[in-house]
């Protein structure tokens, strides 16, 4: 598993411009209170408050009320929020938030920080809902952010429990989950982060990396009942709602793992899974201020010679032919669309993805964009030359091997001189690539 090295501050560096003065929501599970890493948590909660980043904590207490009923020998309405909640479940409710907003004080205290609780959520009952009268299960019906935003301006972490009031007095019982969207709305947070005391959800034992609004909206349409574990699903509900209202990155963490905040905020690799606007990932043309980034990436793919070697003049010289693949405005993968409208072919030539972004269907991305700019430029064949990836390009993007003889006349001198012997690829633009992705 992937760890952030905290000596990496050129990483750190990056990030700290468009965090810095915005609000992270964090939402701890209870689980993630009881657990011994949550020391490590509140450190890193110190260090993002050092970078002058705004956090509000929002936490359950589902496993603090279980152990109470355990200990009274009660039998619980509904532990997370979600059901009912009959009046001794709303007690046991009531002192097991209690008990963990004060252990997260306490937590803040010990790291010299201050933080604040208080009857942040106005709240109204659930009601009747398929029949059934939750009595006092609650809905968040508003978010005092004044309240909050003002502690956050004198440097003060809201501690926000999942609890509710109505104007009678009245105390309801809320899901953190759903609590923590609402929080991050009214405080119109750059992140929400989802800390649980389980691995990030998978999909058939595959780990759930990078969803768009309307991956993630499929996956829970087609796909629930195969997603694990199941406490997942509910991070996964709430984070597809707060991406639908506006908050641009929604992670779900292991919080029982160290250094999994920090690698999570503050790389684009990341450990948890992550859901987004579709504005996070874009291909687009490159740049004269893309050089630097782009002969950086394509060094590594020439001193492992899968790519033809080109001093940066050269590429510098041909900069618009080239686009990039950008994650969270980090360029990750690169490639060029060269024309020969004599001949009405293009060639795709030096793709390369980062590394630490490969197996995550970038390489088809940027195959099918350049299908499309080929084809809007009038050109009726793509043609690659590959020495390492012929099958990638044969099997995922719709290729047949082809001979020197179908190059360009230009494109088969440059061939002939260079002597790598490497495999031209064709493809007519007619095709459609296959839609599996690698």
């Amino acid at each position: 598993m992937t760890t952030f090295r905290l000596t990496d501050l050129r990483e750190i560096l990056r990030y700290i411009p468009q965090f810095r003065d915005r609000v992270f929501v964090i939402a701890l599970d209870g689980a993630v209170v009881a657990d011994d890493n949550f020391q490590n948590l509140l450190l890193d909660i110190s260090l993002l408050r050092s970078l002058r980043i705004g956090v509000a904590l929002v936490h359950g207490a589902s496993a603090q009320v279980r152990q109470l009923a355990a200990k009274e020998g009660v039998r619980l309405s509904n532990s997370d929020g979600t059901g009912v909640t009959d009046a001794l479940t709303l007690r046991l409710s009531i002192a097991a938030a209690h008990q963990v907003t004060h252990l997260i004080l306490q937590g803040l205290s010990d790291q010299d920080l201050r933080g604040a609780a208080g009857n942040f959520l106005v709240a109204h009952p659930a009601g009747i809902l398929g029949g059934i009268d939750h009595q006092w299960t609650g809905k968040v019906d508003r978010v005092d952010s004044p309240m909050i935003q003002s502690l956050l301006e004198r440097d003060i972490i809201p501690v926000i429990p999942p609890l509710g009031w109505d104007g009678d007095g009245r105390t309801f019982r809320l899901n953190s989950d759903a609590v923590a969207v609402e929080v991050a709305k009214a405080l119109n947070a750059v992140k929400l982060i989802y800390l649980s005391a389980h691995k990030p959800p998978r999909l058939t034992g595959k780990p759930l990396r990078q969803l768009t609004t309307d991956e993630c909206a499929q996956l829970l349409k087609k796909s629930r009942n195969e997603i694990a574990p199941t406490e997942a699903l509910s991070k996964l509900d709430n984070a597809l709602k707060a991406a639908k209202v506006g908050i641009p990155r929604v992670h779900i963490i292991d919080g029982t793992t160290p250094e999994g905040l920090l690698t999570e905020v503050f790389s684009n690799d990341g450990v948890g899974t992550l859901i987004h606007g579709n504005e996070y990932q874009s291909i687009r043309k490159a740049q004269k201020k893309d050089l630097r980034a782009i002969w950086a990436l394509l060094q590594r793919g020439m001193e492992a010679d899968e790519l033809l070697k080109r001093t940066r003049v050269e590429i510098e010289r041909i900069i618009d032919d080239y686009f990039i693949f950008e994650v969270d405005k980090t360029l990750v993968a690169c490639g060029a669309l060269h024309l020969y409208p004599e001949t009405k072919q293009a060639e795709l030539a030096s793709v390369y993805v980062d590394s630490r972004h490969e197996n995550r269907g970038i390489g088809l991305k940027m195959v099918k964009f350049a299908e499309e700019q080929a084809r809007a430029a009038g050109m009726s064949e793509l043609f690659c030359l590959s020495t390492q990836a012929i099958n990638y390009f044969v099997q995922k993007g719709g290729f047949r091997l082809g001979t020197p003889d179908d190059l360009p006349p230009p494109r088969r001198l440059i061939y002939d001189k260079s002597g790598r012997k490497s495999q031209v690829l064709v493809k007519p633009l007619g095709i459609l690539a296959p839609t599996n992705q690698g």
